[in-house]
């Protein structure tokens, strides 16, 4: 069998790519940016993307199942992308004579959704319209709990952060949340199951509120948590406070606040007659096992793996610092330190082992960055030592990596103007440089005003990245 991957450096792609890799397919990824995948001997790479018709009819060409885990969330007008991907996807898949469409999308009724999941439903209806032509497999799934999950981060970062909280009352709104492996199983066993025509398959665990979610993951995490729902607050103000307190950055907190007004909940028993032989686990358990990973540094992929937006680096993602108009360039001689050591400090940056020296500092400007919508510091990062192309460390995201050799990290707070973050080992020299490419005549103020400070931060940050290779 030969199976098309998309959103393969997704959050559920990542996790899905691992588990095909164990059966008996021919297994092909599209990606923007082929550097963010895993180099794989049993995988092949089709760079493009599906708003780019040429690529993607290279993509499906002898394909026999293709999965759609494509999404538009973070741009403005995701609605309208999203329905022209879906068509672009299922006209490339009839051309090239592919038998079946595995797509994900999320539970709800079409008359009550918000415009997020109305658009994730639209999408599965322009996926299923032409069932004389094609399959479509639509698995429908609500609040996703793992590891790295949206879902799941936001419950947690509220849980463990606000030891009582006043909530809108959305908190009493029904749902059906799943762990993110049986997820990936149902997905997983969707290119091999026998079908009839176009079939949606809503999958879900218990019946449950938000409000007792939390409560739930409280208990998991051995806290003690109150929650007092209002009427008064609205999906704005809710939104804000998602951003502050979590690591989801304001417009995708406000999609995710205005799609909690809407039952997600199960509307048919497709799961048990399709897929008798998965019994999704318990939302405790799931809670317990994503803690688990946490804590033993096993995270796979997190949701901030792949972003949308206009400025991303899976669409912009050529090293082009040498637009920069600005640069701060730190040098020091490795002095006997190997690359292997020194190459694994810088790569340790971020996170909870923060940004060597002046922490406070970072703190402050990553607070700034949440004040005003952006990412913040507390996306954190997916493994406190080993990094990959396309995640996220705090406000950045690493866009190239070259072992012992090279770390360059593009900057996602809000800037005016585009800023990377480079550590290269060249020679006998360890060399750090921020660049700045500035927007208008307010970056170049922003530049100008923050060099005292860079002189000091940036100085301290090589010395002590040197300190920490040479205890390695």
């Amino acid at each position: 069998m030969k199976v098309l991957l998309t959103g393969a450096n997704g959050y559920i792609g990542r996790r899905l790519k691992e588990k095909l890799l164990g059966e008996d397919v021919s297994l092909r990824l599209l990606a923007r940016n082929p550097k963010s995948m895993t180099p794989d001997v049993k995988v092949e790479v089709v760079q493009g993307d599906s708003f780019d018709v040429d690529s993607l009819e290279r993509a499906l060409e002898g394909i026999d199942v293709a999965y759609y885990l494509i999404h538009s969330l973070q741009e403005e007008n995701y609605r309208e992308l999203d329905k022209l991907s879906a068509h672009n996807f299922l006209n490339a898949a009839i051309k090239q004579g592919v038998k079946r469409i595995v797509y994900l999308g999320g539970l709800g009724v079409k008359e009550h959704a918000s415009t997020h999941l109305l658009s994730r439903i639209e999408t599965g209806e322009i996926l299923s319209s032409r069932p004389t032509e094609i399959e479509t497999l639509w698995i429908r799934a609500g609040v996703i709990i793992g590891s790295g999950s949206a879902s799941f981060e936001i419950i947690r970062h509220l849980t463990e952060k606000l030891p009582v909280m006043v909530t809108p009352k959305w908190v009493k709104t029904l749902a059906q949340p799943i762990g993110v492996d049986d997820v990936v199983s149902y997905l997983e066993a969707s290119k091999d199951v026998p079908l009839e025509g176009n079939v949606t398959v809503d999958i879900g665990s218990k019946m449950m509120t938000y409000k007792e979610m939390m409560l739930g993951c409280a208990h998991a995490l051995g806290l003690k948590r109150w929650i007092f729902p209002l009427p008064i607050l609205t999906i704005k103000l809710s939104s804000y406070w998602l951003n502050f307190f979590t690591p989801v950055p304001y417009n995708v907190a406000r999609s995710l606040i205005e799609g909690l007004s809407s039952e997600v909940i199960i509307q048919n028993e497709n799961a048990t007659k399709y897929f008798p032989h998965i019994r999704p686990v318990s939302f405790e358990h799931a809670v317990k096992q994503a803690i688990q990973e946490m804590e033993e540094n096993q995270v796979f992929s997190r949701w901030s793996d792949a972003g949308g937006g206009k400025d991303v680096w899976e669409k912009e993602f050529k090293n082009d610092t040498s637009a920069a108009l600005f640069l701060d360039r730190q040098t020091l001689p490795l002095d006997g330190v190997s690359k292997e050591a020194l190459y694994g400090a810088f790569c340790s940056i971020g996170g909870d082992e923060g940004w060597f020296g002046y922490n406070w500092l970072w703190e402050i400007r990553g607070v700034m960055d949440k004040m005003i919508g952006g990412a913040g510091l507390n996306r954190g990062r997916r493994d406190t030592y080993k990094l990959r192309v396309g995640e996220s460390v705090d406000f950045w995201r690493v866009e190239d990596l070259k072992e012992n050799e090279r770390l360059l990290l593009r900057a996602q707070m809000k800037v005016p103007g585009k800023a990377w973050l480079e550590f290269r080992i060249k020679g006998d020299e360890f060399i750090q440089t921020a660049y700045f490419y500035p927007r208008g005549l307010l970056g170049r103020l922003y530049w100008y005003l923050l060099i005292p400070i860079h002189y000091f931060v940036f100085k301290d940050m090589i010395r002590s990245i040197m300190k920490k290779a040479k205890k390695l």
